[in-house]
């Protein structure tokens, strides 16, 4: 059980816990600092224009960057 829940899932990605601990949080507080933003924009349409959309494809390049380095760290030649 103690796999399951903490060691499984941050080996799937590549990482160790304490790795994907501090990827996993990063990523939580750039989204709660980017919904800020954007319930910021909600109320005040001319502030924070575009700090959803920025923060959306920020971490959407880093998780596209972080899945094409651990694809290309694998050692088969082939995959179905």
């Amino acid at each position: 059980m103690f796999r399951k829940l903490f060691l499984d899932h941050p080996a799937e990605v590549g990482e160790n816990y304490r790795e994907h601990f501090g990827v996993a949080s990063s990523f939580g507080i750039v989204m709660v600092i980017g919904g800020l933003g954007a319930i910021v924009h909600a109320f005040v349409p001319a502030w924070c224009k575009t700090t959803g959309s920025t923060t959306i494809n920020r971490l959407h390049k880093r998780i596209v960057d972080a899945r094409g380095a651990h694809r290309d760290a694998r050692t088969i030649e082939w995959m179905i």
